[in-house]
């Protein structure tokens, strides 16, 4: 089975470029402090990667 994570935004988008605002929103962290459960996959992962700096991960 899948190793599942869950991604929480801690930092605000505000100032940010376009493309890790789209990034946040592929994830789907809709505002601060929401936790969302994500699958472990290789293109999550690279898009935590992308905005490793406005969210905190956590293993479930």
């Amino acid at each position: 089975m899948a190793d599942k994570i869950i991604v929480t935004q801690v930092r605000s988008a505000i100032n940010k470029p376009k493309s890790q605002k789209a990034t946040l929103v592929a994830l789907g962290c809709k505002k601060l402090n929401r936790p969302v459960e994500k699958t472990a996959t290789p293109q999550v992962l690279g898009m935590i990667n992308k905005v490793k700096h406005l969210v905190k991960v956590d293993h479930v």
